[in-house]
């Protein structure tokens, strides 16, 4: 960054900013993005069978002191073959650790680059004189947002907006816990029945709902009461020249440029015999609907919707310190940037390969190096993208990498950006595609061997209602209950009985009818229904899924497999002594975090749902 500080600080601005390739600059003997780097992109492609494509944005400062700017797409943006392009619209959503394709909780669901937006709009109030009182980044949110409360009373008391924005609060994700129709006052009402997994600030821990709660600001500070969505527009977006970029699904969805989310269909003992299996392309509805312009109560912690064109500006944006790379103003004060790309909390002691670097986080940025060359990045998932958004400030260089991939990209567009790397810094290449690639994990068995029955009772008395109020409650039907005579009983609620009925057509080949299984409908931005199948004794697996509508007749539903690491255990430890179920494997804890201790499934519990 200090090199591209005195670099630009000595050029006259039409100089500076004259110099610019697009995608048209392909055959450029400067050009990144040229023949040789097509042939490599869709190799990638095609190697990890991708259904979906992946549009790129590289931006470098030239030796004559101006931009180099490409964009380019590659592969499918749609399940009808359309082809991506600079201008495909895909959900910046990201995960700031590699996806794993074996669904684990921790891994599969959504953290998101456009947190970035969110601490950049705080860093705005901020450095806002007119707000009275002042806010700073060590202001505690509960003297901002006085209906912050969490479990732990010290987080609670003392949290500040970078304890928030580095995940240092204690809170694992708890990422079920919040409902598609949730609102920011629902979100803010369960967090104090949430368990945290560590102390006050000891760990890094992933965590959308206090992005959420980061995002709530602009609306609970401002005597406007403007939604946040609306403020990131009219104070980033609109002024650094985003056209393309929103938080409106309605609004990306008229343009016709939005990509469909490209995953796979599997059934869950299809993924646990082979992880890497190739499964049957399908496209996922997209994951945030609700909210229009105004947004939603996860928008800040997942909602932007933007293509390669704009990501280029916000990577010179980034790398220009927070001015506007087209007309020399400042849109961000440079100490905002500064200050969400400083790391406060270490997210990874450890570098997972010789190249790397320990990672450390700030506000919604990860610091580390590549190669020895100082790295700022973020990426991730949502559900059916993946998104990387890198850059190397004392190199004057920015990648963003998007893909509709769901169930791969988060490997290969780490594969892609090292590419990238390698050749604009002029190093000798790494077969990155071969080290990132995961090995296939043994088979898991859908059921221990020589299962015993629950102890608490029959599989069909285990059917109700449980309920935590940090979550909701959840009705719980036997869907599979084989018998002596091989018959399957559904539960004696009408409800259960839809249930049992439909989770065929629903859900087709979801429910195995040898397996005991328990069946519910849930309210997640991430999965439509929860799966119980029997273990052993009072444990079962729990898998989370979600039910897809085709728009073929003949057969109108598939059957995406959100997660399927939960652990299930059912224990009279609720009031009158009444079966509760004791949930693990599911709040998201960070690296390293050990299990809850306890004498009951209640206490060793991360969630803990009472029977109603």
């Amino acid at each position: 960054m200090v090199y591209l500080r005195q670099l630009t600080s000595r050029l006259p601005l039409y100089f500076l900013y004259g110099f610019i390739l697009t995608a048209s600059a392909q055959g450029s003997p400067n050009a990144i993005l040229d023949a040789e780097m097509e042939t490599f992109v869709n190799q990638v492609l095609t190697g990890w069978g991708s259904p979906g494509g992946v549009a790129i944005a590289v931006v470098r400062i030239s030796s004559q002191g101006g931009w180099n700017v490409e964009t380019r797409g590659y592969g499918a943006a749609k399940a009808d073959g359309t082809k991506v392009n600079e201008r495909t619209l895909f959900s910046i959503g990201s995960n700031s650790k590699v996806m794993d394709p074996t669904h684990n909780f921790l891994l599969q669901f959504p953290d998101i680059y456009n947190q970035l937006f969110s601490t950049v709009a705080t860093g705005l109030l901020i450095h806002n004189e007119t707000l009275s009182p002042r806010v700073s980044w060590n202001s505690r949110v509960g003297t901002l947002i006085p209906e912050w409360s969490l479990m732990d009373p010290l987080a609670s008391n003392r949290s500040t907006i970078i304890d928030l924005m580095s995940h240092r609060t204690g809170l694992p994700r708890h990422d079920l816990s919040y409902g598609v129709s949730d609102d920011i006052q629902t979100v803010l009402s369960k967090t104090k029945y949430l368990r945290p997994s560590a102390e006050f600030r000891e760990v890094f821990q992933y965590n959308n709902i206090m992005y959420a709660i980061i995002s709530h600001l602009p609306t609970a500070l401002l005597p406007s009461k403007i939604p946040f969505a609306r403020y990131v527009k009219a104070n980033i977006f609109d002024p650094l020249g985003l056209t393309s970029t929103t938080y409106s699904f309605d609004v990306a969805t008229a343009t016709g440029n939005l990509a469909d989310g490209m995953s796979r269909q599997r059934t869950p003992v299809e993924i646990r015999a082979n992880p890497f299996g190739p499964g049957i392309p399908r496209p996922l509805p997209y994951f945030s609907q609700l909210g229009g312009e105004d947004g939603n109560a996860m928008s800040g912690a997942g909602g932007v919707i933007s293509n390669a064109i704009d990501m280029a500006k916000l990577l010179q944006t980034l790398l220009l310190d927070g001015t506007n790379p087209m007309n020399n103003v400042s849109i961000i004060p440079p100490q905002v940037i500064e200050m969400v790309s400083t790391g406060i909390t270490v997210e990874s002691g450890t570098a997972l390969f010789p190249e790397l670097s320990p990672v450390v986080y700030g506000g919604g940025q990860e610091r580390s190096t590549y190669r020895g060359h100082q790295l700022v990045e973020h990426g991730g998932a949502t559900p059916g993208f993946n998104t990387l958004i890198s850059r190397l400030p004392d190199d004057g260089l920015g990648v963003a990498v998007l893909t509709n991939d769901d169930v791969y990209g988060g490997l290969f567009m780490q594969v892609i950006k090292a590419q990238i790397f390698d050749r604009a810094l002029g190093l000798t290449k790494i077969d990155w595609d071969a080290s990132t690639f995961i090995g296939s994990r043994s088979p898991r068995p859908l059921r221990s061997t020589n299962a015993t029955l629950p102890s608490v009772g029959s599989f069909a008395s285990l059917a109700g209602n449980y309920t935590n109020p940090g979550y909701q409650t959840i009705e719980l039907c036997v869907v599979a209950n084989p018998g002596s005579n091989g018959t399957t009983r559904s539960s004696s609620s009408q409800s259960c009985k839809n249930l049992a009925a439909e989770a065929p057509h629903t859900l087709p080949g979801a429910v195995d009818a040898n397996i005991p299984t328990l069946l519910a409908h849930i309210d997640s931005d991430w999965a439509s229904h929860l799966m119980l199948t029997h273990w052993n004794g009072n444990v079962f697996n729990i898998t989370a899924l979600q039910s897809v509508p085709t728009g073929n007749a003949s057969e109108p539903f598939w059957m995406y497999v959100a997660t399927n690491q939960g652990v299930g255990e059912f224990a009279r430890d609720s009031p009158a002594g009444r079966v509760g179920l004791g949930v693990t494997s599911v709040w998201g804890a960070g690296e390293g975090v050990p299990s809850l201790m306890g004498n009951t499934v209640r206490e060793k519990a991360e969630v803990w749902f009472d029977g109603v």
